[in-house]
């Protein structure tokens, strides 16, 4: 039986190896305020990452990678820009419900170093801001913090593209692994995070476990689930 937590606590500054812990131990945050729970409403909280050494990628993603060769890439520290507030305002429109106000609602107002080191990695389309994605980096381990994309161009898979070149990245420095966040072990909006491959899952007793040795947890495959 899966023990029940649900905790928080606030930091303004957290070193490299402290945040890898904190991600092992299935914390994750938004600004400063650090937070876990194994149980939201009915649903099972299902801390995931991705083991970057046995990361292959497959058809489907390099499919992903292949139609989007005309997306600029860049890296920056993590910053928030007029820009940035536009696209978010747009990317929400996708939600009915649970619509957040603001995108300080997840990183702090000086995201590149409070609470830990945090890039910005973007995406251009002709000119113009499509997508974003807050990456904290550990000191053995990435997260993804938050990501949010243009819908208009939802065809292109923009968040499943963000993820992918969030774990190239990550193996190019040499991470060990890269945290997507949390999924659900019922089905939920957040089963493309189970697809993403060489996964591992926290069983919120200290163990991370192989995701492909539980079957029950792998959900039906109907494409791309994040566009």
């Amino acid at each position: 039986m899966r023990p029940y937590l649900n905790e928080y606590f606030l930091a303004a500054r957290v070193e490299p190896a402290d945040m890898d812990r904190l991600w092992a131990e299935g914390w994750r945050h938004f600004g400063a305020y650090f937070f876990r729970y194994s149980q939201a409403g009915s649903q099972t909280v299902l801390p995931l990452r991705v083991h970057l050494a046995q990361f292959a990628l497959s058809r489907s993603q390099q499919r992903v990678l292949r139609k989007n060769q005309d997306i600029q890439v860049k890296l920056q520290p993590a910053f928030v820009n007029a820009q940035v507030e536009a696209l978010f305002a747009r990317h929400k429109t996708r939600f009915s419900h649970s619509i957040p106000k603001s995108i300080y609602t997840f990183i702090s107002r000086h995201p590149a170093h409070i609470p830990c080191r945090c890039h910005s990695l973007t995406l251009h389309h002709q000119g113009r801001l499509v997508g974003i994605s807050y990456l904290d980096e550990g000191a053995q381990a990435t997260s993804s913090v938050y990501q949010c994309f243009d819908p208009d161009l939802s065809r292109r898979s923009l968040g499943i593209l963000m993820i992918l070149h969030s774990i190239l990245l990550s193996r190019a420095w040499g991470k060990a692994y890269y945290y997507p966040g949390y999924a659900y072990l019922e089905p939920s909006e957040y089963d493309y995070k189970k697809r993403l491959g060489a996964l591992e899952y926290f069983d919120w007793q200290g163990n991370w476990l192989k995701f492909e040795d539980n079957p029950a947890l792998t959900p039906p495959s109907p494409g791309l689930a994040l566009e």
